[in-house]
């Protein structure tokens, strides 16, 4: 199949996954399990998305400054500071690490 075949199958996908949303009952979506289900899976995928982007460089593994930047974060996030504080000490981890 062409390269437009394969977008245009992958547009139609997306557009039925979204549609069958619209189709789940609404006491469904209101339990309280299904909130929690929700919350643990956006929580999950932010962790992954973070972690992934914290140590790949392309096909492999870079343990760089930005991991260093991770572990301040979470180090304040742990002490229970302001996030502005949280962002501030990955950021001069990450600028200390390079300068090393």
């Amino acid at each position: 199949m062409m390269l437009w075949g394969w977008i245009l199958l992958g547009c139609a996908a997306a557009w039925a996954i979204k549609f069958a949303g619209y189709l789940v009952p609404v006491r469904w979506l209101q339990s309280p399990r299904m909130s929690r289900v929700a919350g643990c899976l956006t929580i999950g995928l932010l962790a992954s998305l973070t972690a992934m982007n914290t140590v790949s460089a392309g096909a492999g593994l870079a343990l760089d400054a930005r991991l260093g930047a991770l572990i301040a974060a979470a180090l304040a996030l742990l002490l229970r500071l302001p996030f502005l504080v949280v962002v501030l000490a990955g950021a001069a981890a990450a600028a200390l690490l390079r300068l090393l």
